[in-house]
């Protein structure tokens, strides 16, 4: 016999906010064991770019994260304005807004999903090179971000000292660099 999926035996929301949604469910693992306070995360979907300049820099973003508590180093990255906005209209709107940096297109690396343990979201990765600086950031009310531009022959040697180290970020960033590595071995050939 192979793997089964849980099944709910009921749902129930436990915080309801703009900001924060939190559902309880009630469930039966298969091997009958039930349950009764598994609390899973309700978060949008993310959109996170790698975008990468004509210089080959990268460029980041540095912001404090309330979460962790911390001031880190990561790469343009946001919540769709609504549900049914386009993965890569919805990176290239946050790389425009976070950083004043636009793209042409973005190629899609992948999909992730963020903590699949707890949390319902994913994260949508894309690429976009030749990145121009063509406006001002355009920040809400609680961001502030300063722009980082990072040499892509320096990326790893941030990711190995961990002053890259959120793993949207660090994900795009290897997956990022493999698909332009194959484009550029395909153009050899």
């Amino acid at each position: 016999m192979g793997l089964r999926k849980w099944r709910i035996l009921s749902s129930r929301m436990v915080v309801d906010n703009q900001w924060c949604k939190v559902r309880q469910d009630e469930i039966e693992l298969p091997n009958g064991k039930i349950v009764d306070d598994y609390f899973i995360n309700i978060r949008l979907d993310v959109a996170l770019i790698l975008p990468i300049t004509c210089d080959r820099e990268i460029v980041f973003v540095r912001q404090y994260r309330h979460g962790a508590g911390e001031i880190l180093l990561e790469l343009p990255a946001g919540t769709f304005d609504n549900q049914i906005e386009d993965p890569q209209v919805a990176a290239l709107r946050e790389l425009r807004e976070e950083t004043g940096y636009t793209a042409k297109t973005a190629i899609p690396l992948g999909i992730l999903y963020d903590n699949p343990v707890k949390d319902s979201n994913k994260i949508h990765l894309f690429l976009a090179t030749d990145v121009k600086k063509l406006g001002q950031q355009e920040l809400d009310s609680t961001e502030e971000i300063e722009v980082v531009l990072v040499p892509v022959s320096k990326v790893l040697e941030k990711i190995a000292s961990n002053e890259i180290n959120v793993a949207g970020t660090v994900s795009a960033i290897f997956m990022g660099l493999n698909y332009l590595n194959n484009v550029q071995s395909s153009h050899q050939n």
